[in-house]
C-alpha cells in the first residue's frame, strides 16, 4: 500500500498535522508498578522508513515501552514523535501522528466491521475512498464489511483492526503483536503490510514473539530482557545464538531459510525410544 505522508491536513484538521515522515525518540524511559520495574531507563529510536521490532520474552516490557511511545502511557523520560512530546499530548494529535494496533481488538458495540474500518478515518475528519479500499483489498476484508464486529473470528477481527489502523493514515504505525491471532498465511500478509509503509517512508514499530518472523522482516530487532534493553541492530548480527539463548533461559540454534534470514529454533533433542505395540 502506497502511504501518503505528505499530504495536506484535511479541512478542520489541526495545524500541527505531521508533514513528512517522523522518527520516534525514546529516552530514558522507565516504569515502575506497585513497586516493581517494567521498564529501566531504555533509550531507543525508531527511524522513517524502517521496521523496528521489539521482542524478548513475556514480562520483558515491550507492550508498556510501545504503549509509552504512543502516548497510551506516562513513565519518566522523553518520548517524543517528530517535533510532538507524546506526555500528554491531546488525543487528537496522537491520532494523526501515530496509529496503534494493540492487543486488545474487542469491540463493546455491534458495530459492523466496515464501521470499524471507517473508525480510521476520525482524526482527519473526513474519508478517503481511494486509501480506505486499498486497505481493505491488502487486509483481504471485502467479504466482512457488513458483518458485525463481535461475530467475527479473532483472527477476522484482526484483519480488521488492521485495516483500520492503515487508513488512519499516520506517518507512525505500531502493531503490538499484529500476527498473535492470524494463521501463518494472514501473518505473512500482514508483515508484508508493514515492511510495505515502512517502505513508503513510515517509521514501524512492532512487537513479536516470533523471532524467525522478526528476524526476516525487520531492518533492526530491539531485545529487552527484565525492563531493559539487551542489544539493538539488525536481526542477523544482533539475534546471535549466545544473546537468545541467555535472553529467554533456553539454548538455541541459528539456521538459515532459503533467503538467508536467520531461523531461531530451541535446540532439541531426539528422542531415540521407540515404543512397542501391545495387543489390544
Amino acid at each position: 500500500m502506497r502511504a501518503r505522508i505528505r499530504r495536506a491536513p484535511a479541512a478542520g484538521a489541526a495545524a500541527d498535522r505531521p508533514a513528512g515522515p517522523a522518527p520516534v525518540r525514546l529516552t530514558g524511559i522507565s516504569v515502575r508498578r506497585g513497586g516493581r520495574t517494567i521498564l529501566d531507563a531504555v533509550d531507543l529510536t525508531a527511524r522513517p522508513g524502517e521496521v523496528l521490532s521489539l521482542v524478548g520474552p513475556n514480562g520483558a516490557g515491550k507492550s508498556t515501552l510501545l504503549a509509552v511511545a504512543a502516548g497510551d502511557l506516562r513513565g519518566a523520560g522523553s518520548a517524543r514523535i517528530g517535533d510532538l512530546d507524546v506526555a500528554g499530548a491531546p488525543l487528537a494529535d496522537l491520532a494523526r501522528h501515530r496509529a496503534v494496533l494493540t492487543q486488545r481488538l474487542a469491540v463493546d458495540f455491534p458495530f459492523t466491521a466496515g464501521e470499524v474500518v471507517a473508525m480510521g478515518r476520525a482524526p482527519h475528519g473526513c474519508p478517503d475512498p481511494e486509501l480506505t479500499a486499498a486497505a481493505i483489498r491488502d487486509c483481504r476484508i471485502a467479504h466482512l464489511l457488513d458483518r458485525p464486529i463481535g461475530r467475527l473470528s479473532g483472527g477476522e477481527q484482526a484483519r480488521v483492526h488492521m485495516a483500520r489502523v492503515l487508513v488512519q493514515d499516520t506517518p507512525v504505525l505500531m502493531l503490538d503483536e499484529p500476527t498473535a491471532a492470524l494463521d501463518f498465511h494472514h501473518s505473512e500478509e500482514v508483515l508484508a503490510i508493514a515492511r510495505r509503509r515502512a517502505r513508503a517512508g513510515a517509521t514501524v514499530i512492532l512487537v513479536l514473539h516470533d523471532l524467525s518472523a522478526a528476524a526476516a522482516w525487520s531492518d533492526r530487532v530491539a531485545v529487552l530482557e527484565g525492563g531493559r534493553l539487551r542489544a539493538v541492530g539488525a536481526p542477523d548480527r544482533t539475534l546471535t545464538a549466545e544473546l537468545v539463548s541467555g535472553v529467554y533461559g533456553r539454548a538455541v540454534e541459528i539456521l538459515r531459510d532459503s533467503a538467508g534470514n536467520p531461523v531461531i529454533q530451541p535446540t532439541r533433542a531426539r528422542d531415540t525410544t521407540t515404543t512397542r505395540s501391545r495387543p489390544s
